[in-house]
């Protein structure tokens, strides 16, 4: 297939913000191609080349890039640079280019949808010496015979800014509008959470139909969606909602699915919450895994604690975040920064999927699967049928360090549910006892406002959203400038700065119009004072013209989700639940509408 037919389907995706039209659209484009190369049509889609647990990407750095367009088009370096300072968008500047072409090739070869992937994928996967004058060659040889629409996606997608606002979920409409019904879309669904690899799903319902897809199952070094939890403001509405309840301790950590696959090298590997492979930052958990699950085979999941070397203490997440994403000196890492590991679910075992099995099964396996260390234990369980109870156990997890207590359902309903946020497990944190508004939320950097006076230079506030994830857009939910030390400040610009656009990102819903736009990318853990309704911002608004939600007097709680991609931040629903259990608390009815930013 020409690579052309994909670039066709990019035009008519930014051209629609509906949901159901680019589903149309994707379910048009499946239909028209073979399982094998469906499956590199999806990753494309997805702006990867592979699953985002197999950490491949191409990063190709923006000279490298410009580079390779002089190269291609015989213009000069300083002009297609000068191009970039004043787009902003290097899909646009490859785009200009290649209609100013200079060099004209006399023969010119296919530029198929293989082709492209093909090169794409053998970008990623290089390493070495020469790495990047390879990639530069691989990218030149698609520009070389790329049309200029052709191009500006081709760009986009080495970029990671292909910035069509198609979410995972809207491309699993797709496939089930062109392949099956649509009432078995929640099979794949289900399928994809438990094992999300969204290019092979593809592949497998157009070969095998929804059969194929009922088939797909867990496998040890592919991990699952995790489970997530809802939140209540009391102990007392965790009680009437759940009755009796297991409570585990809220750890401060990094959450961890570990696969012990002993027969397997590595033997054990470690994925975030947001699916990345973090093995190699944590080789002293690898180790002490394999030795306490002596040859099981086993999926689990635990929270990663940092603690003190000297006292043993639990310490705050920030620490942990010491070791992310490092690849050297990780010796002096450990010292620094030990971890502690507490198992809190164990989802298969020895060939089993437990995940449709009750929580008490879970556990019980978890428990007679491995030999506890000093540094890989159990959470700390307690089960309570009263409120009070459940109030002695929460002060318990505060004293020992916690931010607050999870509690889980039990009996036969209590199953494992990859990917969703339900009411079988719901979050109780410290937070909830000082504040109005019962919880931190995760949000999304979208906007940056230039700073003034002790600010000038860098960014006065960023402008943050929630993650509908109905309509799989960001709405603004805040106006982001308090809590933020020298420090913050300082840092800030390189977090948020690569993930620059030219204009709104097709994804965002925005009433405001900050001084610069960023790609949904970035997470920050906000406080606030209430979620008011406000004219001015997006989140949950059903018509034109009616207010939104709002957080009143946000700051920044210290605190980067680097654990946490956009797609996991606090939805729009979340936001919603708050004010209303706001409203509720406060006994006064619906509060009036405010310019809350």
């Amino acid at each position: 297939m020409e690579y052309a037919k994909l670039t066709e389907t990019y035009i008519a995706l930014e051209a629609t913000s509906s949901r159901l039209e680019m589903a149309s659209h994707l379910a048009e484009l499946f239909r028209t191609m073979p399982p094998e190369l469906l499956q590199r049509v999806v990753y494309l889609l997805q702006g990867k080349v592979a699953p985002d647990y197999e950490g491949l990407e191409v990063g190709l750095a923006e000279k490298l890039i410009l580079r390779a367009l002089a190269f291609t088009t015989g213009l000069a370096l300083p002009s297609l640079e000068e191009q970039a300072r004043e787009r902003g968008d290097l899909g646009e500047v490859a785009q200009w280019a290649l209609k100013r072409k200079k060099q004209r090739a006399l023969f010119n070869e296919s530029l198929t949808v293989k082709r492209v992937f093909t090169n794409l994928a053998r970008m990623a996967r290089l390493s070495g010496t020469g790495t990047q004058d390879t990639r530069q060659s691989l990218l030149a040889q698609l520009l070389h015979d790329a049309e200029p629409t052709d191009g500006k996606f081709i760009i986009r997608t080495v970029t990671g800014k292909l910035r069509l606002g198609v979410g995972d979920a809207t491309i699993i409409e797709g496939l089930a509008e062109a392949f099956v019904e649509r009432e078995a879309k929640g099979k794949l669904e289900h399928a994809y959470n438990r094992h999300p690899d969204l290019g092979g799903l593809a592949e497998t319902v157009a070969r095998d139909n929804i059969e194929g897809v009922e088939a797909i199952g867990m496998e040890p070094g592919v991990p699952l969606r995790s489970m997530l939890a809802e939140r209540l403001p009391s102990l007392e509405a965790i009680m009437e909602k759940l009755g009796r309840a297991a409570f585990d301790y809220k750890y401060d950590g990094l959450r961890i699915q570990a696969h012990v696959i002993p027969k397997a090298s590595p033997p054990v590997l470690l994925f975030s919450r947001r699916l990345e492979d973090i093995t190699g930052q944590f080789p002293d958990v690898c180790e002490t895994l394999a030795q306490a699950f002596q040859n099981t085979a086993a999926i689990v999941e635990g929270e990663a604690v940092p603690v003190d070397p000297e006292s043993g203490n639990l310490l705050p997440f920030q620490v942990i975040s010491r070791r992310r994403g490092r690849k050297y000196d990780l010796d002096q890492a450990q010292a620094e920064v030990p971890v502690r590991l507490y198992l809190f679910d164990c989802l298969y075992l020895e060939g089993e999927d437990l995940t449709s099995m009750p929580f008490e099964t879970r556990r019980a396996a978890l428990e007679s699967s491995f030999q506890p260390t000093d540094s890989i234990l159990c959470s700390d369980l307690m089960v309570a049928d009263t409120a009070e109870a459940a109030e002695q156990l929460f002060d318990r997890a505060l004293e020992f360090g916690c931010e607050g207590l999870i509690a889980k359902a039990l009996g036969e309903d209590s199953l494992y549910r990859a990917g969703a946020r339900g009411w079988q497990w719901i979050k109780f944190k410290a937070d909830y006892t000082k504040s109005a508004l019962s919880d931190t939320l995760d949000l999304v950097v979208v906007g940056g406002f230039a700073g003034r006076g002790r600010r000038a230079g860098g960014y006065g506030a960023l402008l943050m959203a929630a993650y509908n994830d109905e309509t799989q857009r960001y709405e603004t939910v805040c106006k982001l400038g308090s809590g933020f030390d020298d420090n913050d400040l300082a840092e800030i610009p390189g977090r948020v700065d690569p993930h620059r656009a030219a204009d709104q990102p097709a994804s965002v819903v925005s009433d405001m119009q900050p001084d610069v736009w960023f790609e949904p990318v970035v997470v920050l853990e906000v406080l606030a004072a209430e979620v008011t309704r406000s004219p001015i911002h997006t989140c949950g608004r059903k018509l034109e013209g009616e207010p939104g939600y709002a957080l009143r007097f946000p700051r920044f709680a210290n605190r980067y989700r680097e654990d946490k991609g956009a797609e996991q931040a606090t939805t729009t629903g979340e936001v919603i639940e708050l004010y209303g259990q706001q409203v509720l608390q406060e006994g006064n009815g619906n509060p009036s509408p405010s310019a809350s930013t």
